[in-house]
C-alpha cells in the first residue's frame, strides 16, 4: 500500500483558509514561476517548486477530502482535481440529490472508513489527505505517514487550521525535505509512531 499524506498550502501562522473559508494568497506560489506545472498551462511555478511538486502529484491515487471541502468546491463537478484517479469524502450524509453516478468520487462515514477505502482504490499509489479537520482527525487516528506543507509567507491571524481541530500532541520526525521555492517553503515531514 502507498503512503498516506497530509498535504496542504499552509500560512506561516498555520491556516489553510481565513474565516471565509478564502484561501487568500495561499496558492499565488503556483503562479509565481514561468515552468508549467500541468498541461493546462495554467499553473506556473519556479523550476525548484516544480521538480518537487510535480512528482508528488505524479505519485497520489486518491485524495481523502471532508464534506465542507466537497461542498465548497461543489464537488469538482464529479471531476477529480488535478488529474486525481479518485475522491474519498468523509461525511455522514448522503451523496448530494443528483450527483453523478459515474463520477468517481466514494462517500464514506469516518475517517478510518476512508483511509480503507482510499488505499483499496489506490494500490501501491500515494493516499493524499486534504490538511483540515478531515486531515487532523486522520493524523489523530495514527494514520498519516508524512506531512507535506507549502509555507506562504502570509500572517492570516485567525481561519481554518492546518491539522483542524487536532487537541492531542503528535510528534513529527526533523523535515527531510525543505525547499525554497518562489513565494512558497516546500517541508516535509515523517510521523514519528
Amino acid at each position: 500500500m502507498g503512503k498516506v499524506v497530509m498535504y496542504s498550502s499552509v500560512s506561516v501562522d498555520g491556516f489553510v483558509a481565513d474565516e471565509n473559508d478564502q484561501p487568500g494568497p495561499l496558492f499565488d506560489w503556483l503562479s509565481s514561476g514561468d515552468v508549467p506545472l500541468d498541461e493546462s498551462g495554467e499553473l506556473k511555478v519556479s523550476q525548484t517548486s516544480y521538480d518537487y511538486t510535480r512528482p508528488y502529484w505524479d505519485r497520489i491515487g486518491v485524495t481523502i477530502v471532508g464534506r465542507r471541502v466537497f461542498d465548497l468546491t461543489d464537488g469538482w463537478d464529479g471531476k477529480p482535481p488535478g488529474g486525481i484517479d479518485h475522491v474519498v469524502v468523509v461525511t455522514h450524509r448522503p451523496e448530494p440529490e443528483g450527483w453523478y453516478p459515474a463520477a468517481p468520487f466514494h462517500f464514506v462515514d469516518g475517517v478510518e472508513a476512508a483511509v480503507a477505502k482510499a488505499q483499496e482504490l489506490a494500490g501501491d499509489r500515494m493516499v493524499e489527505v486534504a490538511a483540515g479537520d478531515a486531515g487532523g482527525q486522520v493524523l489523530a487516528a495514527g494514520l498519516v505517514d508524512e506531512v507535506r506543507m507549502d509555507v506562504v509567507p502570509v500572517v492570516f491571524g485567525s481561519g481554518k487550521r492546518y491539522f483542524g481541530s487536532v487537541q492531542a500532541q503528535h510528534l513529527l520526525e526533523d523535515p527531510d525535505v525543505v525547499i525554497q521555492g518562489n513565494r512558497v517553503l516546500h517541508l516535509r515531514y515523517r510521523v514519528r509512531r
